[in-house]
């Protein structure tokens, strides 16, 4: 697979001289390449699956087929492995479980993965108990 100017290109050769081209943008990086940007689309991929009404579909099968095409959006299993994906289903159920305030202040710092979101959250409590006072000059 090449990779140029922003596109990732796979060309197999096909039997009877037939030749098939795949083109897939690669995920969009924030201005620094700290992937902030590909997290907050990921994110609203996330918000759009989860807060899917059924009133908001003409029928169950709507309702279902919006549900598997935006968990889709979400977790990208067409280029993410099964242990990526769980690690995104586990990441989202620590936000949830963490208090709100935690919770919240660990979203903004956009963590990729558990352990990273668990660290970010010992940072805010130990200086909250005022034992990390860099913690809002800490880049992760």
């Amino acid at each position: 697979m090449a990779v140029r100017s922003g596109l990732a290109v796979a060309a197999p050769p096909q039997p009877e001289g037939l030749l098939i081209v795949k083109v897939e943008e690669e995920p969009r990086q924030g201005p620094a390449g700290d992937g902030s940007r590909l997290w907050h689309s990921a994110e609203a991929c996330r918000l759009q699956f989860r807060q899917l009404r059924y009133q908001e579909a003409s029928g169950p099968e709507e309702a279902l087929g919006r549900l598997r095409e935006l968990c889709r959006r979400w977790l990208r299993p067409d280029m993410r492995s099964k242990e990526q994906i769980l690690e995104l289903l586990v990441l989202e159920q620590f936000l949830t479980i963490l208090p709100e305030e935690l919770g919240t202040w660990v979203r903004e710092h956009c963590p990729r993965s558990g352990e990273e979101a668990a660290t970010l959250a010992r940072v805010l409590l130990r200086a909250l108990h005022g034992t990390s006072p860099q913690v809002w000059k800490l880049d992760l």
